[in-house]
């Protein structure tokens, strides 16, 4: 019965000993990983913004180029360029890639 007991208390001051490091290393880790994921997940982009669409555009060579049409598939900037006025069509998906001239 001796040795149940020694045995018993022995494993009672270990369980109770290892509480606190736990809590320690756990209290830790906490704040670091938070502004990790704070990080990394800021605003997810959906879709074409009409600056970003109109932006590209100009890039492209379009002078006073603006948005004509918006729909959920496509943006329309229309301008001018070197040979009169033009439009573009963009996809309204992120990176707005180019559909049509």
């Amino acid at each position: 019965m001796t040795h149940f007991l020694t045995k018993a208390c022995l494993a009672a001051v270990l369980a109770l000993s290892s509480i606190p490091a736990t809590v320690s290393t756990a209290a830790a880790a906490g704040p670091q990983t938070n502004f990790i994921v704070e990080a990394q997940y800021h605003r997810p982009i959906r879709g074409c913004s009409p600056m970003h669409a109109v932006r590209k555009a100009r890039d492209f060579g379009l002078r006073r180029a603006h948005i004509t049409r918006m729909s959920p598939r496509v943006v329309v900037v229309a301008g001018r360029d070197r040979r009169g006025w033009d439009r573009m069509v963009f996809a309204n998906v992120r990176g707005c890639p180019l559909i049509r001239r």
